[in-house]
């Protein structure tokens, strides 16, 4: 007997099944999906993101997904709530890269019989010789953990500043470096991938590591520093003032949800140090926009590095796109990047090898693996 979803979805198409790759930006899903004649499967990839950020893009956004009866998403580069869920008649089987859906309706999935499945990052289950797997398991091997770090060496040694000034011609040195020997991390949100980074800054540079969240507790910060293998009372949960005030570079690895929502904000803003950095590679929503741009555009920290914002893609007249302009005229330094935390060559093949390998198996009416809803 086959499973239901081979029962719901694929006997009941008239002729062959229908897949939307979406979100693909550089089309890394192409390799991992061409062996699948197309007799099987009609496969269309679209590069780019369509966000109902109005009731017109909502529209245009369910024009485009309706017809299919599949659909593989990249983490939450589009969101699946349940009013545009219940608007793709059509759609049986969701399959989302990553292990974090905050941003999914998994009860109105289980309501209308939609299948998700997740890609946790290992690779395909029946290719032992594929060679080697990301191991994502242990923080401080998750691309997002180097990138961090990328973000605050690059902003504390004024990397864009300077390769912007050489490539121009405009001059030599930008100014002095940050030296990060000794100095205090705060990291807001202390999970897997907040103790990696404080972890690396610990180890590297002696660096203090001051932690804040909602229900952290100086008992689970020592229990995250054992997991990560360094001694207790080396995380010192502290208040959410004492953070801001304290740190010299603050890195923000939580969980976006309504409550988190803009938990950065002015007052947090005011708090900081003159020459401290603020880094976010986590969502962009978890810092007041407004209240950020006019922090940067008075000078009144030292720069910010983000790879996340409130809509992405990043729109061409959003202001963190003027170029010449940070970290001139007494503005603050800032360095932008698309959302690449966990752009890494591996991990975004792993996902699109373990999607792949689901679409083989609901093809062929077989129960699909790493089923969320």
């Amino acid at each position: 007997m086959l499973p239901s979803i081979a029962r719901q979805g694929i006997a009941r198409l008239s002729k062959r099944p229908s897949l939307a790759i979406i979100d693909d930006y550089l089309n890394t899903s192409g390799p991992h999906f061409a062996h699948i004649p197309s007799s099987s499967l009609q496969v269309t990839t679209f590069k780019d993101t369509i966000s109902p950020i109005n009731e017109a893009e909502t529209v245009r956004l369910i024009e485009r997904l309706r017809p299919f009866e599949a659909i593989s998403t990249v983490r939450e580069r589009t969101a699946f709530p349940g009013s545009l869920l219940r608007s793709l008649p059509n759609l049986k089987l969701l399959l989302a890269t990553g292990t974090q859906f905050e941003m999914f309706d998994l009860a109105a999935a289980r309501e209308l019989g939609i299948t998700i499945v997740a890609a946790p990052g290992l690779g395909r289950t029946d290719e032992p010789d594929a060679g080697p797997r990301p191991n994502i398991k242990k923080g401080g091997a998750h691309p997002t953990t180097q990138h961090t770090w990328a973000l605050i060496m690059a902003l504390a040694r004024n990397v864009a500043a300077d390769d912007a000034t050489l490539k121009t011609g405009t001059g030599w040195q930008n100014g002095l470096a940050m030296g990060l020997t000794g100095l205090t991390i705060g990291i807001v949100g202390l999970g897997r991938l907040g103790a990696a980074v404080a972890r690396i800054g610990h180890l590297a540079w002696s660096m203090h590591v001051l932690c804040w969240s909602e229900n952290l507790t100086q008992e689970k910060a020592d229990l995250m520093a054992a997991e990560v293998g360094l001694p207790s009372k080396i995380f010192r949960v502290v208040s959410k003032e004492e953070l801001f005030r304290s740190a010299d570079v603050i890195s923000l690895h939580y969980v976006l949800s309504d409550r988190s929502r803009g938990i950065v904000g002015a007052e947090e803003l005011e708090q900081m140090k003159n020459s401290a950095m603020l880094i976010n590679t986590s969502r962009g929503p978890l810092i007041d926009q407004i209240a950020l741009l006019d922090t940067l555009e008075h000078g009144t920290i030292r720069g910010a590095a983000l790879d996340v914002f409130d809509i992405e893609p990043l729109p061409l007249h959003s202001p963190w796109r003027k170029a010449n302009y940070w970290g001139e005229g007494g503005r603050s330094r800032v360095i932008t990047t698309p959302h690449m935390g966990y752009v890494d060559e591996g991990l975004m093949n792993a996902w699109y090898a373990e999607t792949a390998e689901n679409v083989d198996r609901w093809l062929d009416g077989k129960e699909v693996l790493h089923r969320i809803a």
